[in-house]
């Protein structure tokens, strides 16, 4: 197997792990029972104090130990991250889990349209025929909360998606190792949340849950994620973030009993099905491209 060979497949298993865990972070904030800015500054908290321990041991035991922030890019890569950290939270607690989670799944169309103006990786007409049925999708999920509470949920998800969609898109067009740089953006919200917590006082039912979920469900799928621009296209990254799309409401439903709204199921059912299909064809015609190499170059 040639080396892009190998590097497409590495990619492929850090990011797949890195969504996978991720599908757990929205039910263990539920579980933890807190008020927005306590949970922001615990999730934050230990998530930077993880990372920096793990980077500190790594450092101690190889010389080749990635820069917590690689250069100017690096800190623009951080404060988008930290910033859709704010927006998540803020959209966890202002909208239902199903229009959180269907709507961040639009950040694989966020990161197709910033790669073609960008990175001059022009879509292909299939690609652009599954951005105009994902807005139909966020269109149909979004309508029935327009004039309500839930739409300013639903802006901050969107936020929160364009924020994951542009820092992929610098990590790719950098070249560099972001795993530590993801992790090192929750400073940004770490600090708001301590302010606003000075204020108010902390405020959690069960502290264990979203400590549990700082110290090691994100400092693992993030530093996963944010790895994957190195060996995978931008679009390709963003998809893994589908599992959690579709794994969350599960994991809410059979939590908490929370069922979706009519147009969340119909908006959402179109977004999964168009990613997948979209994804499938990806594959597909990534082999096609690479057997026709193959015969043109044979070694």
């Amino acid at each position: 197997m040639s080396t892009s060979a190998n590097n497409h497949v590495k990619g492929l298993v850090l990011t797949a792990l890195g969504g996978l865990t991720l599908t757990v972070d929205i039910p263990l904030i539920r579980l933890a029972g807190g008020d927005n800015w306590t949970i922001l500054f615990l999730r934050s908290g230990t998530t930077l104090v993880a990372a920096l321990v793990v980077w500190a041991v790594w450092r101690s035991l190889s010389s080749k130990t990635p820069q917590l922030i690689p250069g100017k890019l690096g800190l623009v890569v951080a404060a988008l991250y930290g910033i859709g950290s704010v927006a998540f939270i803020t959209a966890v607690y202002n909208t239902s889990t199903a229009n959180l989670v269907f709507i961040l799944a639009f950040n694989t169309m966020f990161a197709a349209l910033l790669s073609w103006i960008f990175l001059k990786e022009r879509p292909r007409p299939a690609t652009l025929m599954a951005m105009a049925l994902m807005i139909l999708g966020v269109l149909i999920i979004v309508w029935d909360s327009i004039g309500t509470g839930q739409m300013f949920g639903n802006l901050m998800a969107m936020t929160s998606a364009l924020c994951i969609a542009t820092a992929i898109t610098i990590s790719r067009a950098s070249g560099r190792e972001m795993g530590f740089t993801s992790l090192v953006g929750v400073v940004f919200p770490f600090i708001v949340a301590a302010v606003m917590v000075s204020k108010g006082g902390i405020n959690i039912t069960a502290p264990w849950w979203i400590i549990f979920n700082g110290a090691v469900i994100m400092p693992f799928s993030f530093f996963c994620l944010a790895n994957g621009p190195k060996y995978l296209s931008s679009p390709e990254v963003a998809m893994f973030y589908l599992l959690e799309t579709v794994l969350a409401p599960i994991w809410v439903w059979m939590i908490f009993a929370e069922v979706p709204s009519r147009n969340s199921l119909i908006g959402g059912t179109i977004l999964i099905v168009t990613l997948v299909a979209h994804s499938l064809w990806q594959l597909h015609d990534g082999r096609r491209r690479r057997a026709a190499l193959a015969v043109q170059y044979p070694v």
